[in-house]
């Protein structure tokens, strides 16, 4: 099986779900990867889920990749800094 060439060149964008105690994973661009691994509890799977389906743009500016956003993160230490 070939990949789609947005899977090959930027990788798989998984969408994470839960149903009952299992917890699946398929990638949102059709290309057919995913999987699913079954948990104790409902609620461990339903944890799991939501915890793995984020978005990295949701939280950009606050986890900025350590050299890349060094600047942002030099700037957001300064503001947060109490002035004298």
């Amino acid at each position: 099986m070939r990949l789609p060439l947005r899977c090959r060149l930027l990788g798989h964008r998984f969408r994470f779900t839960a149903d009952g105690d299992v917890m699946s994973w398929s990638c949102e661009r059709g290309c057919g990867a995913g999987g699913e691994k079954r948990y104790r509890t409902a609620a461990d799977a339903e944890r799991y889920a939501a915890a793995f389906d984020r978005e990295d743009r949701d939280d950009l500016g606050r986890r900025a990749p350590l050299v890349a956003g060094l600047p942002l993160r030099i700037w957001r230490a300064a503001r947060r800094r109490p002035r004298r």
